[in-house]
């Protein structure tokens, strides 16, 4: 399912219609050190890209240099990573309706061909823009090679994508390819929250992890979750994300992530499940339905969450209200923990 968050404020549409005034970025969840992003000086870990929201509103792209090799980009709050070799670029998901930004952004740093693609699963959103770039590419020698999970491709066979499918697959939870001398470890939630073939790649040599939704960095949770099919195993995947060794991580969304940006969303998920489960145990049954007007039973378990979740927004307020996109996420995320706590007990 494709899902294209924007976040929708005064400063959006401001920006939008070309007005001068903007209101300040949000503070950062992790008290991180922000530098203006740049192709050419790289972060140190733990730094972030400075004025992210209003970069990602007003210019083409970002592109920010992470390692000597390794690059993040980012457009209309969608990123990727691409490697340069000696021989050719290893880019991760080309990334839906941004094929052309997105090798504008690759020919800024190299000349070499893209000469592999790697999925990191099976959600449009991430790998629409893969024939768009083939297009683009066409009469390239060698042609890309499409590399992807097991997991990836089966799927991709199940429900008969019209997207260009792997040329070579990664053995399925955990595998491995080179490219170029570079280890690429596939690392799957075997069992995931996000969608079945979830899962984080890891740039050995380059210590940096690409893992598109499992977190939007620098940010509380985003909607669903990152746009999850579910909850139940969502502090697991992040566990494992965390143990990896890396010390950059591309989310698919958000700012350049590090491990304290896992901490922080381990921290708020259990502050999350906390205020929900007081809240459920607070909202009686029935609540918010008119039993004289009711003609549905099927009312009353969304109008049950609907309080629960506004009651535990409000309890998580205080800590983190100010936080980016709050009050849009953290209800419906509110709703997928009430649904995840009343299912398993």
């Amino acid at each position: 399912m494709t899902y294209r968050p924007i976040a929708v404020s005064l400063t959006a549409i401001t920006l939008i219609l070309g007005g001068q005034a903007a209101l300040a970025e949000a503070p950062s969840t992790v008290h991180a050190t922000y530098r203006a992003a740049s192709a050419d000086q790289a972060l140190a870990p733990g730094e972030k890209i400075a004025d992210l929201f209003t970069l990602n509103m007003t210019a083409p792209y970002i592109l920010q240099k992470l390692t000597d090799r390794t690059y993040w980009y980012q457009a209309g709050f969608y990123g990727t990573t691409w490697y340069v070799g000696d021989e050719g670029v290893l880019l991760f998901d080309p990334l839906d309706g941004q094929a052309p930004k997105i090798l504008e952004a690759v020919r800024k740093v190299t000349d070499k061909p893209i000469t592999a693609v790697v999925y990191s699963h099976d959600h449009a959103d991430h790998i629409g823009g893969t024939q768009a770039l083939f297009d683009l590419l066409a009469g390239q020698q060698p042609v890309p090679e499409i590399i992807a999970s097991q997991e990836t491709a089966d799927k991709m066979e199940r429900l008969g994508s019209t997207l260009p499918r792997p040329d070579r697959t990664v053995a399925w939870p955990e595998g491995s390819f080179t490219f170029e001398g570079l280890t690429v470890e596939l690392h799957g939630f075997a069992h995931a929250a996000h969608t079945e073939d979830h899962s984080a790649w890891l740039l050995v040599g380059e210590r940096v992890l690409h893992a598109p939704d499992l977190l939007n960095a620098d940010q509380p949770p985003f909607w669903d979750f990152a746009g999850s099919e579910r909850f139940t195993y969502l502090q697991d995947n992040l566990r494992q994300a965390d143990a990896l060794g890396w010390d950059y991580l591309n989310g698919g969304h958000g700012n350049v992530g590090s491990h304290d940006d896992i901490a922080f969303h381990l921290t708020f998920i259990d502050d999350l499940v906390a205020a929900v489960g007081t809240a459920m145990g607070e909202v009686p049954w029935g609540f918010g339905v008119d039993p004289a007007t009711l003609t549905a039973h099927t009312a009353m378990l969304p109008a049950w969450y609907a309080e629960i979740s506004r009651r535990a927004t409000e309890a998580l307020r205080p800590k983190y209200g100010t936080y980016y996109g709050f009050d849009a996420a953290t209800p419906p995320n509110a709703e997928m923990v009430a649904e995840y706590l009343f299912s398993y007990r």
